[in-house]
Formats: C-alpha cells, structure tokens, sequence
C-alpha cells in the first residue's frame, strides 16, 4: 500500500531534527561545548519543538488510522509497540543515568495520548483545538501541592518533578497531541492525502521508532569510540 507522502516526509523532519539536537546533547556531554548550551536558549526551543512535532504526528496518525472507527486489534499492536519502546527507554536511561533517569518522555507521552486520544476521536477539529488550549494553558496558570508525588508526576500539575533527561507530561503535552488530531479533521476534510512513495527520507518516517530507540546509543559510542582514540 502506498504511503501518505508528505507524512512520511514530517516524520523524517522531525528524527532528523532528534539527531541534530541529540548531537548537540553529546557533544555538551562529552565537553566539546558548554554544557549549558543544549538546554537553554535556541537549543531549548528546538527540543520543544522537536518533541511537540512527534506528539503532534502522533495525534495526526490515531485520526488518520481510527478515524472512521477504532480498529482495536490494530491500535492495541501499535500501543504496545510504543509502550514497549518506552519502557525499554526508562530502563535503559535508569542504568546509564539514574539521576536523571526518563520516566515520561516523548514515547511515554504518545503512548498515554493515544488512550486518551480515543475519547476525543468524535469531535470537531473546533473543540479538539479549543481543548489543546486549555491543556496548553493550565500548568501555565495552576499547580498544586496536590500532584506533588512520584505517582503524579507525569500529570504535569506539581510545583516540583524529578529531574529528567526528557519530560513530556500530560498537562501541557497533550495539546499538541489533540492540535495533531485537529489538524488531521481538517486535511482529510479536504482529501489532501496524495500518496506515493517518498525514497530516501521516506524510509526515514516509516522507521522513525526504531531510528528513535537506536540513534542515541549510536552517537554516544561513536563518541566514547573517538574519546578512545584521541585520549
């Protein structure tokens, strides 16, 4: 079956984007630049961006797959896959850092969207945007005591969360999981689905989850493998 072209090629857009700033993350950690520099200013804000375009991808694809009717077999393999990803994330980052250790990044996010995600499947891409606001908008404006506890955490309402390499919780993460399912109303509203097949980069969106899991241990022995030879 042929793909949606220009999904794939989002979804290439955005590993790529994850290697550029993992690189960057690396070369912080390995001090060939100041360590502060992937976690303020730009570089910030492209890991923002980065994370909230496969949230939102994310969002796009639960529309695109289960729009016209949840195909529970279907979503229950893709959920496990992504829930499985993410687990083996939180124990490989547990072993390598357990400071910082990710217990709800990126893969996490999606996996939890996608459940709640299945509630929001029936309504206009109008409310879905006016609910991805509020999301957006209430860890801005309130927090409470009340989800300060390691169970909580992954909300993203308490004054206080343990530190983490990547955190992505529910409030505001799901907003840009339900602007990606906003978005998806609108396009297949309009049939703009051209289909083909995207080459290279293509390959690139349709492996992005393995990508994801793989690259970042990729980078870190290729630099370990440098620090070798140059120490």
């Amino acid at each position: 079956m042929q793909r949606i072209v220009w999904l794939d090629v989002a979804r290439a857009v955005a590993v790529l984007g994850m290697v550029v700033y993992h690189f960057t993350f690396d070369l912080a950690m390995f001090g060939y630049i100041d360590p502060q520099t992937p976690v303020t200013g730009f570089w910030a804000l492209f890991a923002r961006a980065v994370a909230g375009s496969f949230i939102a991808l994310a969002g796009f694809g639960l529309v695109l797959s289960h729009g016209q009717g949840i195909g529970w077999a279907r979503f229950w393999r893709r959920f496990g896959i992504v829930a499985g990803a993410a687990g083996l994330v939180t124990l490989a980052t547990y072993f390598v850092m357990p400071g910082q250790f990710i217990y709800y990044g990126v893969l996490h996010s999606i996996a939890v969207s996608s459940l709640l995600g299945l509630a929001f499947l029936r309504l206009p891409a109008g409310v879905l945007i006016v609910a991805a606001a509020g999301v957006i908008a209430l860890p801005m404006v309130w927090r409470s005591e009340a989800f300060d506890a390691p169970m909580l955490w992954w909300v993203g309402l308490s004054p206080y969360v343990r530190p983490s390499m990547d955190f992505e919780p529910l409030f505001p993460w799901f907003g840009p999981f339900l602007i990606g399912m906003a978005v998806a109303k609108l396009v297949l509203a309009r049939g703009n689905l051209a289909r083909g097949d995207a080459g290279g980069i293509g390959f690139i969106g349709r492996h992005s989850l393995m990508i994801y899991l793989v690259h970042q241990p990729i980078l870190i022995g290729l630099f370990s493998g440098w620090v070798w030879l140059n120490g």
